[in-house]
């Protein structure tokens, strides 16, 4: 019987975390004030972060070290298993060998604690109080919820509306953990009554809960924001997953041809393809792909430009592919993929053409992730079926072709709080959301302004 699972010794958890910007072909755009337009400077940042959570967002240091504290509390999960899916393999007839490094054996069921434990515990250092956050399917506020029980920090979170109300399970879990959470658009920020002014029947979306976070941390001193992508500080500490996986193809005798990872804010997919990322630079052939949804497709037919990172446009200017800030995305059930903007990091990685992009339709993708529940047992997120999906797709190419290559992807979390989409989809009621033209010209008028991106 060949092995299936490739697990790590905590002994051997990576101890540090990899930063690419040394290593980038060419430099990032700097992110810009969005008062001045100026470049950003880390006192900018301060009401929002603690000062570690600056210097690393802004570091060109290659190799940055997790402290102790965080190292002991991911070793309760950590490693995560990396898994030959032979099940999927032999119902899809393909040479191709296919793994998932599965991220949802950790409490929030996801890989978002790599990044929440290391920013409650850095904020809990310099004596914050109270950390606010948005969610969109609830995956990033059970994180950071359980993060804040584990340091004894208050949680704030403002959940996207339509997630809020189809994810009723996710909120309990986060009140579980002692979080409060509030659905999105709210009447208790001015940024929510805005956009509640315009459309009282908003459904909401990753950029107005952000609008409403920081708008809530900017106004208490005991107070600071934590934010579940997008960030460079974020993408860093989703890189252990990257090199957990690294390790484990070396036990496995193999390396991956392929790797995939669906696409919201970005970090989940760039975890695991950093130290990849690094291979290509340096020569090697390998596919990277990033797997977003039709409804939201901000790398496949979004603009590389200047924009605000939440809708009302009080966050700094970043350099990414975009939908526009005033974008609102349709009511898919894969709400943490629903956002306008795609991080600084992916995009210019995408935009020097280290990467590829492919959007999905969610039946399409729902269809996937029944095939992977019925021949390996899981049962994946939503947003994870879209790497599901383009794994599929890529091992069918295989099978075309007649070529062995050999598919990683990361299921970056389970979907046992999402089986009223899995009732959708069995129903024949899910649908997939045409997304006209004219929504994407529309938003990209009110962002055309700012600054380009060079």
């Amino acid at each position: 019987m060949t092995q299936t699972k490739y697990i790590l010794s905590e002994r051997d958890m990576p101890r540090q975390w990899y930063n690419i910007i040394p290593d980038l072909p060419s430099p990032m755009n700097p992110p810009l004030h969005p008062g001045t337009r100026q470049p950003l400077g880390p006192q900018d940042l301060a009401p929002l972060f603690p000062d570690a959570l600056i210097e690393q967002e802004m570091s060109s240091q290659r190799w940055i070290d997790i402290p102790e504290p965080v190292m002991e509390i991911l070793a309760q999960w950590r490693p995560t298993p990396l898994i030959r899916a032979k099940g999927l393999e032999k119902a899809l007839g393909t040479p191709a060998k296919i793994y998932f490094k599965h991220e949802g054996t950790s409490p929030a069921g996801s890989h978002k604690p790599n990044t929440a434990i290391a920013q409650v515990y850095y904020n809990k250092l310099e004596g914050v109080k109270r950390i606010v956050t948005e969610t969109g399917a609830g995956q990033w506020g059970s994180a950071l919820a359980l993060a804040c029980n584990y340091f004894g920090l208050e949680a704030k979170v403002y959940m996207v509306k339509i997630s809020y109300e189809q994810k009723p399970y996710r909120r309990v879990l986060m009140e579980t953990w002692g979080a409060s959470v509030t659905p999105s658009p709210s009447t208790e920020t001015e940024a929510g009554r805005t956009i509640l002014a315009a459309d009282p029947n908003s459904s909401g979306s990753l950029g107005i809960a952000i609008s409403e976070a920081v708008e809530d941390a900017a106004n208490r001193d005991d107070t600071k924001y934590a934010l579940g992508s997008v960030l460079n500080h974020v993408l860093l500490h989703q890189t252990i997953m990257g090199l957990e996986t690294k390790k484990q193809f070396e036990m496995a005798g193999d390396s991956p041809d392929v790797i995939i990872g669906c696409c919201g804010g970005g970090s989940n997919f760039y975890g695991l393809a950093a130290p990849y990322f690094l291979d290509k630079i340096n020569g090697k052939d390998i596919d990277l792909l990033g797997c977003e949804p039709a409804a939201c497709p901000t790398m496949t037919k979004g603009h590389f430009h200047y924009d605000f990172g939440d809708s009302i446009g009080m966050t700094p200017l970043v350099a990414m592919h975009t939908l526009g800030h005033s974008f609102v995305p349709a009511s898919i059930h894969a709400g943490g993929l629903r956002y306008h903007g795609m991080a600084p990091l992916l995009s210019e990685l995408l935009r020097q053409k280290l990467m590829r992009a492919e959007a999905y339709g969610q039946v399409e993708c729902f269809e996937a992730a029944i095939t992977f529940a019925r021949t390996e047992g899981i049962v994946p997120a939503p947003e994870s079926s879209h790497a599901i999906r383009g794994a599929i797709k890529e091992a069918l190419k295989a099978k075309e072709e007649g070529k062995e290559k050999t598919i990683v992807f990361l299921l970056s979390g389970h979907g046992h709080f999402d089986m009223s989409a899995y009732d959708a989809y069995l129903s024949g009621s899910l649908k997939d959301f045409e997304l006209p033209q004219e929504n994407i010209d529309s938003a990209w008028e009110a962002i055309k302004d700012l600054p380009e991106a060079e």
